[in-house]
């Protein structure tokens, strides 16, 4: 068979084409499915941070911060570890974006804090000399849509099999569990905030945008 092919350079060609192609197929894909597989510690967002991420497409933070970190030293040196397809499994839609008015939020979990979100908030110049974000009071007064948020849940986990109620995982329960689950998970925020209003609202059963917001923010590691 080797000698018809050497005499034959048109089928030769191809057979090395087809050869290398397939060992190519064999060594990619394998590990394409690898990354695309949720990555070790990416958990399903909670009902809370749901409901944080709702305010966040709602009021455009998108349009002007990326999630997305390139594999550029300056991009890592800057904002952290570049990002990976399984960190994204369970983002619905992806909020990549392309502009970066404002920095990349991507790791903003790992180095901000509740209080330091609370304030650049009500007040960015305050926090970042020179920034020309708006501010965003409102949140302080409306209250994040949990109803909404528990039924996007509640559909994705249905749906799209994401693993809910599993070991290391958020559970979902009934809709009375998952109040218990969001007000338990925004007591931690609301302590840690300075604004009596929102105190006052929670401490009347109320969950401000706001608290919702900084649960999505410290979600993104």
């Amino acid at each position: 068979m080797f000698s018809w092919l050497e005499k034959n350079p048109f089928f030769f060609a191809v057979f090395v084409f087809v050869f290398i192609a397939y060992a190519g197929i064999v060594e990619i894909l394998p590990d394409f499915a690898d990354r695309a597989r949720p990555t070790k510690d990416t958990k399903p967002y909670s009902v809370l941070e749901l409901a944080g991420r709702h305010v966040y497409i709602s009021d455009s933070c998108n349009a002007c911060h990326s999630q997305l970190i390139r594999p550029f030293k300056s991009e890592t040196d800057r904002y952290g570890a570049y990002s990976i397809s399984g960190e994204f499994a369970y983002d619905r839609p992806f909020l990549w974006g392309s502009k970066r008015t404002g920095p990349d939020l991507a790791r903003v979990g790992n180095y901000r804090t509740a209080d330091w979100h609370e304030n650049h908030m009500k007040d960015p110049v305050m926090m970042v000399p020179g920034s020309i974000m708006p501010a965003y009071k409102h949140m302080f007064s409306k209250n994040a849509n949990i109803e909404t948020a528990y039924a996007e849940a509640l559909t994705v986990k249905k749906v799209f099999n994401v693993p809910y109620d599993t070991e290391g995982n958020p559970k979902l329960g009934t809709w009375e569990e998952a109040q218990e689950q969001v007000k338990a998970e925004a007591q931690a925020i609301v302590d840690q905030m300075k604004d009596q209003d929102v105190k006052d609202a929670f401490a009347r059963g109320e969950i401000r945008q706001i608290v919702a917001l900084i649960a999505y923010l410290n979600s993104l590691k």
